[in-house]
């Protein structure tokens, strides 16, 4: 497997053609249909025909496919080529990938985000390799004068049962290329699969341990500057006025800019700017109101009660519900701001001209950033470029743009390129965290157990809906509401790794088992009694898939040897979300009188697992990205300023921390549906539910580190 700088689609087939020809086969991402094949590459690279994105074959052998996805550290620069490569039967040692750019022909998803490049793509490459495997078997057959049905295909290479004669992919690429494109192609059946479902190692591993330049820290353009960035350092601040004279004397700055309300630090090196930025002499005024943690603890208690409600759920008659019940559960849990801490701070190019703007960096959403740029500008989307880089991380926080326009800000005050790099503070203090919410759950049971009632309202800070309101158990509980309220803070949100359901299935999956305690029902047999009632017996819409859900929980259960060992505490734990199901058991044992977490099983539904060792990475990484959040992940604030700045103040999660990760898929042969996120939400309960086996204490907020009964434990 080969991995290739990234290119333009224009840039793909003049370069591919120079190399001396071959087969050049158009997919179209929007329809999942394979179009004809083009032979001529002036035509092509023109924009004159309608394709989007290209797999060619060299006269080389090498098997080249763009992949227009950007790529997060989720593996698509690795997973998309193997599903092409397993469709065509062709030598994986052969294949190679290039990262595409923002495409003017417009991708239909040239997006990382919501766990959705596989799912989106699946169909569309399977098809690409399978007509040009077509193609090849035809070319093959026509040479031989015999029927492709005598013909198969082996290691890149189309094969001749009777006479035992062979070609090369390579070989038979240019006559491949003059055959007419099939309307529809036969896909290889599941159990045919030779390269999918194997484990493959990522295709830029090499490049990223030789220290290779991939990422957007690594850009580098002639002449290019490098700027900095002070922000206000308080929410709810803004610019009054800036001392610049004396920082623009000091060596190799250039200039220092200011525009909406940040002023920038413009030099021939970062450590020049970083050393001017740090000597900025500013003014702020206020302009709202400066927060501090111990204000969010008093307006989420005021919302919960007098709050307006927004009506997300309703079935059935719940105020009649809980007023016969025979037991009532009431929990509230509760969870702080967090930032994205990717191991790469946000960075970015930016070169804006009088006749276009070349971007160059990690970016989750290119699309949106050539947007904002254009707005920003007043220069047309079609003349700015868009060069997407491998990425340090992103966790949702690349989702946004606000670091893309401050390059190109900076870029068109100084009228010259401009890298604009953050530093960790810059990237922790900087706004757009994950949302604090707070979640009161209550529960009504009858004199038999059952559960007959079931609230729940969420109070969230810039969250927008902070409940899920058709996910588990929604359809399984006759009498339901559930409802949210906003409120509005100046501390900026965004998506977070599993936006609302990286805390709400925390909270969820805790307070079902106090339930399931409550009704005097092992927590298992409890969700399995309500899975099934939402089979036969349906409340209102079911907008997950009941069966995929009892099917891990089940594995899990099997798999933990749920129950059945002595001296371990185990929590459950299960959760939809993008697509995709898992369920969880955590293990804690007692050591020396405390609580410590040995293994958590993981039983996952995400469909066809394409690349296991990816997907296995997906699965534990998003684990521990859970558990350490939700054990000391903690942004605090006063007066409007956050009091963690770097990962000093900041607690992750430590090596000798992270317990023993054992997955176990469920193969059902369905089309892919998601791994980025689905293993995160389910994390925190299962750990949270062992604990309290173990101790007989709840954690209902986090970060755990921060509860009493968490105290003296880490």
């Amino acid at each position: 497997m080969q991995t290739s700088e990234q290119t333009s689609r224009r840039n793909f087939i003049k370069i591919a053609a120079a190399a001396g020809g071959g087969l050049f086969l158009g997919f179209n991402w929007s329809n999942s249909s394979a179009l004809p094949v083009v032979v001529d590459a002036q035509k092509v690279a023109a924009g004159l025909v309608n394709f989007n994105s290209y797999l060619s074959i060299g006269t080389d052998n090498v098997i080249t496919i763009i992949s227009p996805n950007p790529e997060i550290g989720q593996g698509i620069k690795t997973a998309f080529p193997m599903v092409v490569a397993e469709e065509l039967d062709a030598d994986w040692k052969q294949v190679k990938t290039v990262q595409g750019n923002l495409d003017t022909g417009i991708y239909e998803r040239q997006v990382t985000g919501g766990s959705g490049a596989v799912p989106h793509s699946w169909e569309r490459l399977r098809k690409a390799g399978a007509t040009a495997r077509y193609l090849l078997v035809e070319a093959a057959a026509a040479q031989w004068s015999v029927p492709a049905s005598e013909c198969t295909t082996e290691n890149g290479k189309v094969l001749h049962r009777t006479s035992g004669k062979s070609l090369s992919y390579g070989e038979l690429a240019e006559a491949a290329s003059k055959m007419p494109a099939p309307a529809e192609v036969k896909l290889k059946k599941e159990s045919d699969f030779k390269l999918i479902g194997q484990s493959v190692r990522n295709v830029d591993n090499n490049n990223i341990a030789t220290g290779k330049p991939l990422f957007g820290l690594d850009v580098y353009r002639e002449g290019m500057l490098f700027a900095m960035i002070q922000r206000p350092k308080a929410f709810g601040l803004k610019l009054k006025s800036v001392q610049k004279e004396a920082v623009k004397s000091m060596p190799g700055i250039v200039d220092v800019v200011t525009f909406d309300n940040s002023v920038a630090v413009v030099g021939k090196s970062t450590w020049q700017v970083k050393k001017a930025k740090d000597a900025l002499k500013i003014e702020y005024e206020k302009e709202a109101e400066l927060e501090s943690s111990a204000d969010h603890n008093r307006i989420f208690q005021q919302l919960m009660e007098n709050g307006e409600a927004t009506v997300r759920r309703k079935n059935g008659d719940v105020e009649t519900a809980f007023k016969n019940a025979a037991k009532v559960i009431k929990s509230e849990y509760q969870c702080p701001f967090l930032p994205h801490s990717p191991l790469e701070p946000m960075n970015f190019f930016a070169h804006v001209r009088e006749d276009g703007v070349e971007l160059i960096g990690p970016t989750q959403t290119p699309e949106r950033a050539r947007t904002e740029v254009a707005k920003l500008t007043g220069i047309a989307p079609e003349k700015i470029t868009v060069e997407i880089t491998r990425q340090g991380g992103g966790f949702g926080r690349r989702l946004a743009a606000d670091f893309v326009l401050e390059a190109a800000n900076v870029s068109k005050l100084v009228k010259a390129p401009v890298k604009v790099i953050w530093t960790r503070e810059d990237d922790m203090t900087g706004g757009i965290y994950r949302p604090a919410v707070r979640y009161r759950f209550e529960a009504a049971l009858d004199k038999s157990g059952e559960l007959i009632g079931y609230k729940l309202r969420g109070v969230g800070m810039n969250s927008g809906n902070s409940t899920r309101e058709d996910n588990f158990p929604s359809g399984s509980v006759e009498n339901l509401l559930i409802d949210s309220v906003e409120y509005k803070s100046p501390i900026t949100t965004g998506p977070w790794r599993a936006p609302i359901t990286n805390f709400l299935a925390y909270a969820e999956q805790s307070f079902l088992d106090e339930v399931a305690e409550a009704a005097g029902k092992d927590p298992v047999e409890f969700r399995l009694a309500l899975l099934e009632k939402a089979k036969k017996s349906p409340v209102g819409d079911i907008k997950y898939d009941v069966d995929r859900m009892i099917g891990v929980v089940k594995l899990a259960a099997e798999k933990s040897k749920w129950g059945k060992k002595k001296g371990v505490y185990q929590g459950f734990s299960v959760y939809f979300s993008h697509r995709s199901y898992v369920a969880q058991v955590g293990e804690v044992v007692m050591e020396k009188g405390k609580p410590v977490l040995k293994n958590v099983i993981a039983a996952v539904d995400c469909g066809i697992v394409i690349n296991k060792s990816g997907s296995l990475q997906q699965v534990r990484g998003g684990v521990v990205d859970g558990l350490g959040h939700a054990m000391y992940g903690n942004m605090t604030f006063k007066d409007g300023a956050p009091d963690q700045r770097n990962f000093n103040g900041f607690r992750l999660i430590r090596m000798n921390e992270i317990p023993e990760v054992d997955v176990h898929f469920v193969d059902n042969g369905i089309s892919p549906t998601g791994l980025g996120e689905p293993a995160l939400p389910p994390a925190g309960g299962a750990v949270a539910n062992a604990f309290y086996k173990a101790t007989k204490q709840r954690l209902r907020n986090q970060p755990f580190i921060n509860e009493e009964a968490f105290k003296g434990i880490s």
